[in-house]
């Protein structure tokens, strides 16, 4: 193969239609469930939150292949597509056989992948009638890409962020404000829900179960507002596989298919966005591709969590969602990885590693920045600490292929970058972060909480 680096797809070759994963699963996800009357949501349900197009796509289990509206296409060609590019320095750097791509999501003017949802759901908000949207975000990656899609279509926006994050990344808050978003610190005072947590625990650092909590009672309670959700839900998966379907064309320009496509896991966006369309040739044609989820191991819902019904949100107002869970109260350490600290998975990740289609390992937050130095100092870029734990799994993987001297195919995404994140990267290079330890008894505390609808 040429040394050419960097792959990118021309205008017409953009995807036209999301994949829908749900189609082609043999098992399919169990549902959703309301969490009063605990039966199988409808749209109507649903439509009490979100726009009615994502509730229809959220519950869609027939439709493989879905239409990207013309007009989300025209916005989608001001970054799209993103590029694709074999990381050789990285691959000298250590000694390895291994192949490595990244397909760069950082390139939008957003800085993360999280715009490729943010701007169909402002979109079917707005064709609804819609004024108002309101979400919660983490790192605030979400919640600048929500404020600048409401922007774009003339929404009110009103954005939870996790009080911890917002402490540690201030300037995501200044963007979104930029964008005319308001922006909160979560928990706040301002709804009942953030009150009650205040009161139980007054210095209570937020988690994105507590900012959901608050964004899910605001667009209740106000007139002509709708909530929109950043990650998990199977509807925002389904808007991110124009990841993975650029990602396939331009492997196939590069001359090869991925052994193993690996991914940050928080809620399951970004993994499910590069993973579902590679994962569809291995349902329907036998591919033996492997598809890694790297999570925090402070938040280890995929390895160490449990299969249960549970509710996304910490007080309870969300529907409940069949995922491997560590408990809705469950409250991960401070780590910088702000966007990775959710206590359960995506319902369709959910089923897939059930049925043993994917895997999670867990990743310490030490390792996640080593790696992600390594990374910036061989490729120019300095990654989210979201996406270094992507970077550290592969380059774990890599370095089995060196001791193994097999030449295996990698592709990872890199879902954003860091450069609102160097507080983070000064601290590791002062030696002020650790990694933290999690207890079976931990975990066992917080899963007793569970409505055990399954067992």
């Amino acid at each position: 193969m040429s040394k050419q680096k960097k792959f990118i797809l021309a205008e017409n070759e953009l995807p036209t239609q999301w994949y829908n994963i749900q189609a082609d699963m043999t098992t399919k996800p169990l549902p959703p469930l309301h969490p009063g009357t605990k039966k199988p949501l409808t749209v109507d349900d649903l439509a009490h939150i979100f726009s009615k197009e994502c509730s229809k796509q959220e519950l869609d289990t027939t439709n493989a292949w879905i239409d990207i509206p013309e007009e989300v296409q025209e916005k989608y060609k001001f970054y799209r597509s993103t590029p694709l590019v074999r990381a050789y320095a990285l691959e000298e750097a250590l000694g390895t056989p291994a192949h490595i791509y990244f397909k760069n999501e950082s390139t939008n003017p957003l800085g993360s992948h999280k715009v490729n949802s943010a701007i169909p759901q402002c979109y079917y908000c707005k064709q609804e009638g819609t004024t108002n949207i309101t979400t919660e975000t983490g790192a605030g990656q979400w919640g600048a890409a929500l404020s600048y899609a409401a922007s774009v279509y003339g929404l009110e926006a009103a954005v939870y962020q996790v009080k911890i994050s917002m402490q540690q990344k201030p300037y995501r808050s200044s963007i979104m404000r930029t964008f005319g978003a308001t922006v909160e610190g979560s928990p706040s005072l301002s709804t009942r829900a953030g009150k009650d947590i205040i009161t139980r625990e007054p210095n209570h650092q937020g988690t994105l179960g507590t900012a959901i909590s608050e964004a899910i009672e605001l667009a209740t309670t106000t007139p002509n507002c709708k909530y929109a959700l950043g990650s998990v839900l199977n509807h925002v998966a389904l808007h991110q596989t124009v990841i993975g379907l650029e990602a396939e064309k331009q492997m196939e320009m590069a001359g090869e298919y991925p052994d193993k496509v690996i991914a940050c896991f928080g809620g399951g966006s970004n993994f499910g966005g590069i993973a579902f369309p590679f994962m569809r040739h291995n349902l329907l044609e036998g591919k033996k591709t492997e598809f890694i989820a790297a999570e925090p191991a402070s938040c280890p819902k995929l390895t160490r969590g449990k299969f249960e019904y549970d509710f996304g949100d910490e007080a309870g107002y969300t529907p409940l969602l069949p995922m491997y869970t560590l408990g809705h109260d469950f409250k991960p350490a401070n780590i910088h990885a702000g966007g990775l600290r959710y206590h359960g998975a995506g319902v369709i990740i959910s089923q897939l590693l059930k049925d043993g289609l994917m895997k999670g390992v867990d990743i310490p937050q030490l390792e996640s920045f080593e790696a992600g130095i390594l990374f910036a100092r061989t490729e120019g870029i300095i990654p989210a600490p979201e996406s270094c734990h992507a970077i550290a799994a592969t380059i774990r993987e890599a370095l089995k292929c060196k001791e193994t001297g097999e030449e295996q195919v990698l592709l990872f995404n890199l879902s954003g970058h860091g450069l609102i994140d160097m507080t983070a990267y000064d601290s590791y290079i002062r030696g002020d972060l650790r990694n933290y330890d999690l207890s079976d008894e931990d975990i066992a505390k917080s899963l007793d909480a569970l409505p055990k609808i399954l067992q």
